[in-house]
C-alpha cells in the first residue's frame, strides 16, 4: 500500500510527541542522566518507547508540524518531560545536601570525590549517600515508574495540546522545598548526637585548658560520627524509601 506524505507527517507527528517528551525526561532524570550511560543508549530507549506508545495516542490534530503550531507542540512537549525527571531529581539533591550537612559537622567537609550521578565533586559521605540513593531507586524499581508516568500522562495532556498548567510550575516550585525539609530530616540525627558531642568537648576543655581540644576533638567527631552514621543506616534507607515513594506520587499528580 503506498503512504502518502499526510500518512508518512501524520505518523512522524504521533512519534515524535512520546519521543521528545521521553528524551526530555532522561535528561534530567535519576540514573538516566549520568554521565555512565551513554547518549546513544538514551535515544534508541526513548526511541523505542516512544515506537511502542505512538499507536495508542490520539492523533494530535496539527496543521502543519513545521510550522508555529508544531515548535509550540515540541516545546510543550519538552517542558513537561524536564518537569517531570526534575521532580525525582530531588531526592538525589535532599541526600546529598543532608550528607554536606553531616560532612561540615563531623569534619569531612575537605574530603572530596567525584560523584558519578552529577559528575561534580561532592564530600565523601555524599557520594556514598548517593550510591545508597540510586541503589533504592533502582531496587523500587522507580525507574520503570517513572517511563511508565510519562506514558500515563497522555491521559492528562495528550499530545497536540499547547502549554503546561500554570499550577504544575507552581507544584515544581513548592517541591523543591523537599531538598532542604528532606535533607534535615536525614542528617538530624547526626547532627544532634555531634552536637551534644562537641558540647561535651567544651565542657572537657573548661575542666581541662591544657588539652589540646584540636588534637583530640577532630578525631573524636570524625569516629563518633561515622559510627553513628552506620548505627542510624536502617533509618536512613527508611526516610529515603519515603521520600521517593512521596515524589513518586508527585510526578503522577503534577498535572492534575
Amino acid at each position: 500500500m503506498p503512504i502518502s506524505e499526510t500518512m508518512f507527517l501524520s505518523g512522524f507527528t504521533l512519534f515524535a510527541a512520546p519521543f521528545l517528551r521521553l528524551s526530555a525526561m532522561m535528561l534530567v532524570a535519576p540514573i538516566f542522566s549520568a554521565p555512565g550511560l551513554s547518549v546513544r543508549v538514551k535515544v534508541l530507549l526513548a526511541t523505542l518507547v516512544a515506537g511502542l506508545v505512538a499507536p495508542s495516542l490520539p492523533d494530535p490534530q496539527l496543521d502543519s508540524l513545521f510550522g508555529l503550531q508544531g515548535l509550540m507542540l515540541a516545546v510543550t512537549e519538552i517542558g513537561i518531560g524536564l518537569m517531570m525527571g526534575f521532580v525525582l531529581q530531588l531526592v538525589f539533591a535532599a541526600a546529598v545536601f543532608a550528607a554536606q550537612a553531616q560532612s561540615m559537622t563531623m569534619g569531612l567537609g575537605f574530603a572530596m570525590a567525584m560523584d558519578p550521578q552529577n559528575g561534580v565533586q561532592v564530600p565523601v559521605v555524599a557520594q556514598m549517600f548517593v550510591i545508597l540513593t540510586t541503589l533504592l531507586f533502582l531496587a523500587v524499581d522507580a525507574h520503570l515508574f517513572l517511563i511508565a508516568a510519562v506514558v500515563e500522562s497522555y491521559n492528562i495532556i495528550p499530545p497536540g495540546n499547547i502549554g503546561v498548567p500554570l499550577e504544575s510550575f507552581l507544584r515544581v516550585v513548592t517541591l523543591g522545598a523537599l531538598i532542604f525539609s528532606g535533607g534535615i530530616l536525614l542528617a538530624l540525627p547526626i547532627l544532634t548526637a555531634l552536637l551534644l558531642i562537641n558540647i561535651a568537648l567544651g565542657i572537657v576543655t573548661r575542666a581541662a585548658p591544657q588539652l589540646n581540644i584540636f588534637a583530640v576533638g577532630f578525631p573524636v567527631t570524625i569516629i563518633s560520627g561515622l559510627v553513628i552514621m552506620f548505627v542510624v543506616m536502617p533509618t536512613y534507607v527508611d526516610v529515603l524509601g519515603r521520600l521517593i515513594s512521596q515524589v513518586m506520587s508527585e510526578v503522577t499528580s503534577l498535572f492534575t
